[in-house]
């Protein structure tokens, strides 16, 4: 049914003027409305400071046919070095989609509208107009046409997985250019969605438009009602998954959160999913052992749209999940350098009060694993369970825990000993366990 391009961009020849839609439903909603057009060969996104998130409305994109290359925008910032966590140490540091499966629209924006639309589902930040940016791992694009083939325009770089009609194809390394996703479809409705695979350490994206060949933009999909966030690590961006063992050290091939257990269990359950991870982040302490190793851990990034934009305010009433899913403790105690039991417990309690201040009815599930092992697990459970009855004694009873179990050698690993594919499989079936408990 499909004919691949694999890297071909010769054969895709865009037929079709296509106007997008940004509709908000879920995360990257409250933006301003204002005219995005694909911005011209060369020209690229801004970089500038992101701006707060503005008053509701609705944002229109235009994807030129037959444009032919566009400026990178939002390259990543900083060098990398491998952490043992396995973790890509960043300079600046820093940790979803968010998307409740937040949409784009035109029109009045209303939920189930049947204007044509591009869903967007993650943190996105609405301020340059020519598209919405994003860099939190597994942040997600779907839209539904017709026609029989469709491009997209992406820039800063970053790989996708891709799905068309539901099935998955090649992982996509945008060019900057139209990058054709998929040729030679059947005439009818289709529907493509693209997943961020890489991390934000691998930079900023941005979404610049699709192009369609004989065909139109649709209505989307709607977003699923059940909603899960997830703020973790490595383990939860999906660092290494696609390593063929633990020799290896971190590269984006081999990351890949479509293949994380969060991904999974949100697939099975029938979940939007927002991931808000960053490798080597701890709760107090950082992956190393030098004297930064307790700077800037995840919670300072909790509440960013672009992690790496210190004034990125997220406005947390656009993607209010049923589930928070907190997995962070591996990296504190991984190390030489470890936070007291007193601090760690301090810090859990606090980023738990201001997960409820966010999400005021979510179910929160905090647990940690699967790499540690022995003491280090055992003091990291123990503080863990520490925090969440000091929550439930102040009164929040939805907050519990729940446990993964360590690393088995027999399901092989992923790179610096990360979890592979069956470890994350298994770790969904925990978490599936836990979310089953759920009245939806």
């Amino acid at each position: 049914m499909l004919d691949m391009l694999a890297g071909n961009a010769s054969r895709f020849t865009p037929r079709a003027s296509v106007a997008l839609a940004l509709l908000s439903v879920g995360a990257c909603s409250d933006m301003d409305t204002r005219s995005l057009r694909a911005a011209a060969p060369g020209a690229g996104g801004s970089t500038g400071a992101p701006a707060a998130q503005a008053a509701a409305g609705t944002v229109g994109v235009t994807a030129a046919a037959g444009a032919s290359a566009l400026g990178a925008a939002g390259t990543p910032s900083g060098g990398e070095a491998t952490g043992a966590e396995g973790s890509p140490n960043v300079a600046g540091g820093l940790p979803a989609a968010g998307a409740d499966g937040s949409a784009l629209t035109p029109g009045a924006g209303a939920e189930g509208s049947a204007e044509p639309a591009v869903r967007f589902g993650g943190r996105c930040e609405r301020s340059d107009p020519a598209g919405p940016r994003f860099a939190w791992s597994g942040s997600g694009i779907i839209a539904r046409f017709s026609g029989t083939a469709v491009g997209v325009r992406l820039a800063g770089g970053q790989q996708y997985t891709v799905l068309i009609d539901g099935e998955q194809q090649p992982t996509l390394t945008p060019t900057g250019n139209v990058d054709p996703l998929a040729v030679g479809l059947t005439p009818g409705e289709h529907v493509v969605e693209l997943y961020r695979r890489t991390e934000a350490s691998q930079g900023e994206a941005q979404f610049l438009g699709f192009d369609f060949v004989d065909g139109e933009l649709l209505a989307p999909p709607p977003p699923a009602a059940r909603r899960i966030e997830i703020i973790g690590d490595s383990i939860s961006c999906g660092y290494g998954v696609e390593g063929a063992d633990s020799s290896c050290s971190f590269t984006p091939e081999t990351e890949n959160h479509y293949l994380t257990y969060g991904a999974i269990a949100a697939r099975d359950v029938g979940a939007e999913l927002v991931t808000v991870a960053w490798s080597g982040k701890g709760l107090v302490c950082n992956y190393g052992d030098d004297a930064t190793s307790c700077t800037d851990p995840m919670p300072l990034y909790f509440d960013r749209t672009l992690p790496q934009q210190p004034d990125s305010r997220w406005g947390f009433d656009a993607y209010q999940p049923q589930a928070v899913v907190i997995n962070l403790g591996t990296n504190d105690f991984s190390t030489d350098v470890d936070p007291s039991v007193a601090d760690f417990e301090a810090a859990y309690v606090s980023l738990l009060e201001r997960v409820r201040a966010a999400y005021p009815a979510a179910s929160v599930f905090c647990t940690v694993g699967p790499l540690l092992g022995g003491a280090d697990l055992a003091t990291a459970r123990a503080s863990i369970e520490n925090a969440v009855a000091a929550r439930v004694a102040a009164g929040d009873t939805g907050v519990e825990v729940f446990e993964l179990a360590e690393t088995n050698p027999s399901d092989g690993y992923g790179c610096d000993y990360h979890p592979s594919p069956r470890t994350h499989e298994i770790m969904a079936e925990a978490l599936i366990d836990a979310l089953e408990q759920l009245d939806w």
